[in-house]
């Protein structure tokens, strides 16, 4: 058999997937992919919304103008929210003196 069919994945990509993950392995697992996650929905409610208010400009239309403030806005408050969540917990792991963030697996 070819021994270049499977790819141990635990060992060239680290993951955490067949490997004993405690508590702090799982909620940094689950934290880093949140933040990552409400990045990309920040970015693509900020570009979404740009180009609602760029439609709406052109077409004279004040109620799809207000509908595009409402989106950026909306994604500017959430970015103030996930940037304070991770600086909280950014405190927390400098009170506490536990990596959150970055447990090694």
């Amino acid at each position: 058999m070819n021994k270049f069919i499977a790819v141990n994945i635990g060992t060239n990509f680290n993951s955490p997937f067949g490997k004993t993950v405690g508590l702090g392995g799982l909620v940094s697992i689950i934290l880093s992919n949140a933040l990552i996650i409400a990045g990309v929905i920040l970015l693509i409610l900020l570009i979404l919304g740009g180009f609602s208010i760029i439609m709406g400009a052109g077409q004279s239309d004040p109620q799809r103008v207000e509908q595009g403030k409402k989106a950026a806005t909306a994604a500017v408050i959430g970015f103030i929210i996930i940037f304070v969540a991770y600086w909280i917990i950014q405190i927390a792991e400098l009170v506490t003196g536990v990596k959150i963030l970055n447990v090694p697996l």
